[in-house]
């Protein structure tokens, strides 16, 4: 670089682009996306489980049976966030093989996972525990279908990730693709663990 170039960068563009590469913040833009829409979720989340807690108090609350389809699908949900911890911590390691192992693990249990959670809708309507017959039948079905749809969303991701380990995309961009499927499937798992729970306890 000449020296009249030198002269004419400006130090402040200079030292904020200097920045930018040493803290990777453009890189990391995914992932503070990714936080942010999780927060927002968490607040959703939040916001129903509170208004659940304050409907309980109603003389026409009556609870739910809790379908034991519903202890199978939270094994599944583990082993889904598990198997797509498994493709992340490979993609560390540059290692194809547990990559395809650990997407095709987890996105096959989330698909299972979802036709379990039809599965014990079918089971609960059979017994006419319908959406509109109890306020907690309305809860159980409105949290469980939007815990679905977030799934849902994650599998749009996870079919992305799938196509680009196909594709040979470089590791690089890979590894975060999978960190953040990784990372989304962590927090699905925790607000199911919560519902499960809230359902159990009342």
């Amino acid at each position: 670089m000449s020296l009249r170039q030198q002269l004419s960068i400006k130090p402040w563009v200079a030292q904020r682009g200097i920045a930018a590469d040493a803290s990777g913040f453009v890189g990391s833009t995914p992932r503070v996306t990714l936080w942010v829409f999780l927060c927002v979720a968490s607040v959703l989340f939040g916001l129903f489980i509170a208004a659940y807690f304050i409907r309980m108090g109603y003389a026409d609350w009556q609870p739910v049976p809790v379908p034991a389809l519903l202890w199978l699908n939270t094994v599944i949900l583990i082993g889904s966030s598990m198997a797509l911890q498994w493709a992340a911590v490979s993609s560390r390691r540059e290692q194809s093989d547990g990559i395809r192992f650990g997407l095709y693990l987890g996105g096959g249990c989330a698909l299972v996972f979802l036709v379990g959670q039809w599965l014990a809708w079918q089971q609960l309507s059979g017994l006419g525990y319908f959406i509109d017959s109890n306020p907690s039948n309305s809860f159980f079905y409105t949290l469980t279908a939007l815990h679905g749809l977030h799934l849902l969303g994650g599998l749009v991701a996870w079919v992305r990730a799938l196509v680009r380990v196909r594709q040979g995309v470089e590791m690089t961009r890979l590894r975060m693709t999978l960190e953040l499927c990784a990372i989304y499937w962590h927090f699905l798992l925790l607000v199911w663990l919560v519902l499960f729970g809230l359902l159990l306890v009342t």
